[in-house]
């Protein structure tokens, strides 16, 4: 077998999708010499604002992949709702950082679930639900309360079915459910954590610090780097990320969500193998985020340490309100907006973000951040 490919400078990264990490992704890999070339079927995407070149077409659309990777010289992608059939043609023709394997254990909930197992990585317990025979199985197995959940396509709090109780399931409508599901009982947490790993193609592996993840709406909020939480949890949660990069022989980034139980445990909740949104951080808190990671971890470069010169919290701007903030923003000292380019600012939608940073070992308690956060944190309580 020959030796991985190394591109240089000068090489042209070809990116499955055209969103905001695709974006934030071609912008790291201009600072380093790489020219950008976005597949995704939008016109006016965020990334292709900011790419040397652009292929509009489905991800599935075999001329359209042809064409693409005309253009490229290595290929990545920016999330996971990509064809993988179109990825395995374009694994044919250009070297693929993540690989199409690792893209369809991510792509399915019950092959993640699975594969975790196999790498000994624990998760909340769960059963699959392909039809309403096995939902009533996993029902009778895991008891209220439970969730289901779409084993493809969710994100954002999509395609999630809270069941605290008999009475929810009783009002479900399954006429017509959206097969297959996976049930997963609920799990006492304490709070959610995630840890941005790269790894490269000589097997090198660096992993961001853990990071505190909390939601509103079934959407990120707010990320705290670091997680704080004990120096032990933290590096045994950099471990497991570590592991799962390697057992699933990731050449690229990968974010690693997890849950704290409520007596110290971890918990796998699912792996997301490409940019993440709670490493944003990483741009303003890193001297290499993690989008230079993944650039570096792509085109075969080195990985340096993936060292924080300072603490920060990353506060999303979702919908018109957030972004009814921006003026305010730009004139808050210490900080750092990010826009991501797209034009109609819908409910719901992530349209930005912002970093507040403090010095190395000083992120405050809750009282501190709201203080930093100004407006922002008036919009989180309104």
């Amino acid at each position: 077998m020959s030796a991985p490919r190394i591109f240089r400078p000068g090489a042209t990264i070809g990116i499955v999708g055209g969103g905001q990490l695709g974006r934030m992704s071609a912008m790291a890999a201009a600072r380093l010499g790489f020219h950008v070339h976005i597949l995704t079927p939008e016109t006016n995407s965020p990334a292709a604002e900011v790419a040397r070149g652009v292929t509009l077409g489905a991800y599935d659309d075999e001329a359209a992949l042809r064409d693409f990777a005309a253009h490229v010289d290595v290929v990545t992608f920016e999330f996971e709702n990509v064809s993988a059939t179109g990825l395995a043609l374009l694994e044919s023709l250009r070297p693929v950082r993540p690989g199409r394997a690792i893209l369809e254990t991510s792509q399915d909930r019950i092959a993640e679930k699975t594969r975790l197992a196999e790498l000994g990585a624990a998760t909340a317990p769960w059963r699959p639900a392909r039809d309403a025979a096995e939902l009533d199985a996993a029902i009778a197995a895991l008891g209220f309360p439970l969730i289901l959940k779409t084993t493809r396509l969710g994100y954002d709090g999509k395609g999630q079915f809270p069941l605290p109780d008999a009475a929810a399931f009783a009002a479900l409508d399954i006429a017509a459910p959206p097969w297959p599901l996976i049930a997963e009982g609920y799990v006492d947490f304490d709070r959610e954590i995630s840890v941005m790993v790269a790894r490269g193609i000589d097997g090198t592996v660096r992993c961001f610090d853990a990071t505190q993840n909390i939601h509103r709406n079934g959407i990120l909020d707010l990320s705290l780097a670091p997680a704080p939480v004990a120096p032990e949890l933290a590096r045994a949660a950099q471990d497991l990320a570590a592991r799962v990069a390697e057992g699933l022989e990731l050449v690229g980034l990968m974010g690693v969500e997890m849950f704290v139980t409520a007596d110290g445990g971890l918990l796998v909740n699912e792996i997301a193998p490409r940019p993440h949104n709670s490493g944003h951080w990483t741009m303003d808190a890193c001297l290499a985020d993690q989008f230079e990671m993944h650039v570096r971890a792509v085109a075969g470069l080195p990985l340096p340490p993936a060292m924080r010169h300072g603490d920060a919290v990353m506060k999303n701007l979702i919908g018109p309100d957030d972004m009814a903030l921006c003026d305010a923003i730009l004139a808050s000292p210490g900080q750092a907006l990010h826009l991501y380019g797209k034009a109609e600012a819908r409910p719901g939608r992530k349209m930005g973000h912002v970093t507040i940073r403090f010095p190395f070992g000083a992120l405050p308690g809750e009282a501190g951040i709201s203080a930093a956060l100004g407006p922002l944190a008036r919009q989180r309580e309104s």
